[in-house]
Formats: structure tokens, C-alpha cells, sequence
């Protein structure tokens, strides 16, 4: 036990964090506005420590399970963190466009940052790497549908009836997860693997699988979402008070809720493209958009029916292209079964292109 603990001493510092936070509260949003930002970006950073932690147990749960049911818990465990994230802000009252700017900068984090980092990498390092085109093709078509349904067609919706169709959205989302699910983990679950050449199977074989206990990493995991909530609940005020009047583009503190939950799907992505395992890099990027979405969005439209307050989920004309181009530029790059560093570099280009315009503020 005293060892585990040793184990969670990154989680337990952002528990002492977050206890030290709540009374310091007030004096830091009374501190002016350097005092405020400084400590906003340092509870992010408590956040991102606590979020690797969940992502690590979650992991161990995914090595235990297997795919395809690995991938889906990484997925799953970001996404709860930043629904929780994201909830908490929200009640605070922030941007009305958070949501929105949020899930945006998470499927262009996604897709482009992460799939195009990995897939440059890892085909300097192995040329081109294999996987199953099965799954690349499903999520990129629900991915498509997902966003095209919650955040394209709401601009042609009228205000008057803005809550029947929040909740046709939800219930669109859950029988698309429904499915998808059924899916994932069901008869179509040969989609989401790829079959790797017998020499590697042999020698992961051989490997030692880590020991899990299943009982402390899924409790580990539970409690690492509620000490970041408790940050959140902190951070949100001071970085609101912190970025008042300086400039910067609202999409800022959306690209911040986004990195924070994509942190740990970073490093797991890129070891898994070094390691010459694409489809686990496929799995957890567009696991991850398609989660982000397809979860996210109902969640916070219940939200915003349960509170009667509506918040702006079309996105602007310029997110609306950039979605479409990395929608489009991903089903043409992935339709053969092989990722290489030139697939990966176009991807990493419209993620460059992505933060240029988040600064531009467009």
C-alpha cells in the first residue's frame, strides 16, 4: 500500500494543490491581474500533472484489455476530464463559445497535431507504417456526421428553437455512441486491431505484462477526475481574471482545455508511432475526436437545457474550412492501410495553420 502511494506522489502534490487553493482563492483574485494569471497557468499545470496520472492507470487498464477496448478507455478518461473541465468553467460563466472553441481545437489537436506528429515521426524512423483502414474510414465518416449535425447545421437554426433541436442533438449523439460502441466492442471489433507481423508478436509475447490491480487504478483513476475538478474550479476564475483586457484571443483558454485533456494521449500516441504501431496511433487520435464530440456535446447541451441558458455551438466560417480541409485531407491519407512522414507533415502543417489563426484570433 505505502508503495502504491509512493507511485502517487505527482497526484497526491496536486491534491495538497488543490486543498491550498481553495482558501488562497480569494486573495489570489485579489492579488491583481499578474497574481491571478501566474497562478491560473500554475494550477494548469497541477491539472496536467493529475491528468497524466489518470491517463497512466487508464492505460494499465487498456494493457489488461487489450484493443480495441484499450484505446476506447484512454479515450474515454480524456474525455471525462475534459467534460469535467469544461463543466465547471462553464458554470462559472464563461465565453459562450467555450464549448464550441473547445471540441473544435480538440479535433484539430487530434487529428492534426497528434496523427501528424506521430505519423511524421514515425515514418522517419520506420518509413511507412501499416494499420487497419477499416477504422481509420469508420471514424472519419462519424466524425464527419458528429460535427456536421452539433456544430455546422445550429447555424441555420432559429433561436426560438434552439432547444428542440439541443435535444434532437443529444439524442442523435447517443445512438451514434450507441452504435459506435456496439461496434467497437462487438461483432466490428476486428476494425479497430491490426494483426502485426508474427516476429513482433513473438517478442511482445515474451515481454512481462505489468501487474494490475484493477480495484486501485480504477479508483485511482475516479479520484484523480475529482482533484481536477477541484482545480478547475480555481483555475477557471484566475485565468479569466488573469487574461481580462490583455488581448488575447478568446480560442486561447478553448486551446488550453483542449492540451490539458490531449497531454497524456500525446506521449501514448507518440511512443506508439516510435514503436512502429500505427493502428494504436489511428485508435487514440480519432478515438479521441470522435469521443470528444459525440460525448462532449451532449453532456454540456443537457447542461445548457437543464440551466436554460443557450451557448454558441456553430462554429465560425473559418473553423467550419479547417474542419472540413483536416476531414478531407484525413480520409485521403488514410484510405490505403500505410501512414508516412509526408501524410504526417500535411496534417502537422494545418495544425500549424490552426494555432496561426487561433492567434489572428479568427
Amino acid at each position: 500500500m505505502l508503495t502504491s502511494l509512493k507511485q502517487e506522489k505527482l497526484l497526491l502534490l496536486a491534491l495538497l494543490a488543490a486543498v491550498a487553493a481553495y482558501p488562497l482563492e480569494h486573495l489570489l483574485l485579489n492579488s491583481g491581474q499578474g497574481a491571478a494569471l501566474s497562478a491560473g497557468l500554475v494550477l494548469i499545470g497541477f491539472i496536467v500533472i493529475a491528468s497524466m496520472r489518470v491517463a497512466h492507470h487508464a492505460e494499465l487498464l487498456a494493457e489488461k484489455v487489450g484493443d480495441p477496448y484499450g484505446t476506447m478507455i484512454l479515450t474515454l478518461a480524456a474525455v471525462l476530464v475534459e467534460v469535467v473541465i469544461l463543466a465547471i468553467m462553464m458554470n462559472n460563466e464563461a465565453s459562450p463559445t467555450l464549448v464550441r472553441d473547445t471540441i473544435y481545437s480538440a479535433v484539430m489537436l487530434d487529428i492534426n497535431g497528434i496523427l501528424g506528429l506521430a505519423a511524421l515521426m514515425g515514418g522517419i524512423k520506420h518509413g511507412e507504417q501499416p494499420y487497419n483502414d477499416d477504422s481509420a474510414r469508420t471514424y472519419s465518416v462519424m466524425i464527419l456526421t458528429a460535427m456536421g449535425v452539433s456544430m455546422v447545421v445550429p447555424e441555420f437554426i432559429p433561436e426560438t428553437d434552439w432547444k428542440v433541436y439541443s435535444a434532437f442533438t443529444i439524442g442523435a449523439m447517443v445512438v451514434l455512441y450507441t452504435l459506435f460502441l456496439r461496434m467497437q466492442v462487438g461483432p466490428h471489433s476486428y476494425f479497430f486491431s491490426y494483426s502485426y507481423p508474427e516476429k513482433r508478436r513473438h517478442k511482445e509475447a515474451q515481454e512481462q505484462p505489468h501487474a494490475v490491480n484493477l480495484s486501485w487504478s480504477i479508483g485511482i483513476l475516479v479520484f484523480g477526475v475529482v482533484v481536477i475538478g477541484a482545480l478547475a474550479e480555481v483555475m477557471s476564475k484566475t485565468l479569466d481574471l488573469g487574461l481580462e483586457g490583455t488581448g488575447a484571443p478568446p480560442v486561447i483558454t478553448a486551446i488550453l482545455v483542449a492540451a490539458i485533456s490531449a497531454a497524456p494521449e500525446i506521449l501514448t500516441a507518440l511512443r506508439a508511432a516510435l514503436a512502429n504501431r500505427m493502428q494504436s496511433v489511428v485508435n487514440v487520435a480519432l478515438g479521441a475526436s470522435l469521443s470528444t464530440v459525440i460525448l462532449t456535446v451532449p453532456v454540456m447541451e443537457a447542461m445548457a437545457l437543464y440551466t436554460g441558458q443557450p451557448f454558441q455551438m456553430a462554429m465560425t466560417p473559418v473553423q467550419t474550412v479547417m474542419v472540413f480541409i483536416t476531414l478531407i485531407v484525413s480520409a485521403i491519407n488514410l484510405n490505403d492501410g500505410e501512414t508516412n512522414a509526408i501524410e504526417g507533415m500535411t496534417h502537422f502543417v494545418l495544425f500549424a495553420t490552426f494555432i496561426m489563426l487561433s492567434l489572428l484570433g479568427l
